[in-house]
């Protein structure tokens, strides 16, 4: 099926109102406790079990959507249906809290870690276009502020229900993190579209592309008179 990129949405400053920002919080360490920015309430517990799995807890500012919803069937891969439904289900519950004034384009993401639980994202715009956040960079930096460092699938959702994917930087920032053959789901309201990260981004920057540069450099270095 063809592919439906929005590589032109604008990126986000984390200033927004609503609950979109709780996508982009500035959680900082106090106490061995992560705190919002107004110090008010901690967002996470610390686990006390000695686990190295971080816990989350649900939502307290009266939203309806927790932040994040580890899986409780014990799954941990995308073997059936009902597992992609699920995921897709949450990155179109993210995109309801898309702040989108300039395009009118909201777009959520939910991207599975290998342990099981769910980070999501939404889209967040800034009059400096340039400042915008994509869903799917703000659900995968939540998780990795978490620690986490391995994911197994994605799922994209936009208003639109159009299979949109990733855009190009959103690619390039899966890829830091996650395997070629990540399963990306795009939601195309009746149906769900399969791709894989290198199928979209086969040609990714990488550590070893940087260090095959510095080689490369070093040995023209050695050549010269």
């Amino acid at each position: 099926m063809d592919q439906h990129s929005r590589d032109d949405r604008a990126r986000p400053d984390a200033a927004s109102t609503g609950d979109a920002t709780e996508q982009c919080r500035d959680d900082r360490p106090v106490d061995g406790e992560l705190w919002q920015n107004s110090g008010s309430e901690p967002i996470h517990e610390p686990r006390t079990d000695g686990g190295s799995e971080p816990a989350h807890e649900p939502r307290t500012d009266g939203g309806s959507e927790p932040i994040h919803e580890p899986r409780t069937d014990g799954g941990s891969d995308t073997g059936g249906d009902a597992d992609v439904d699920a995921l897709v289900a949450r990155a179109r519950a993210a995109h309801e809290r898309s702040h989108v004034p300039y395009s009118d384009y909201p777009v959520g993401a939910a991207i599975r870690t290998a342990g099981g639980t769910v980070y999501t994202g939404c889209n967040v715009e800034n009059a400096n276009y340039s400042n915008t956040l994509h869903a799917e960079e703000l659900a995968i930096g939540a998780a990795v502020a978490d620690g986490h460092r391995s994911f197994d699938a994605i799922a994209v959702s936009s208003a639109a229900r159009d299979g949109v994917t990733p855009c190009g930087m959103c690619r390039q920032t899966l890829a830091e993190f996650c395997p070629a053959d990540l399963p990306v789901y795009c939601d195309e309201g009746d149906a769900v579209t399969e791709h894989s990260l290198a199928d979209l981004l086969p040609n990714t920057i990488s550590l070893d592309t940087l260090e095959a540069a510095a080689d490369d450099g070093r040995d023209d270095a050695d050549e010269e008179p």
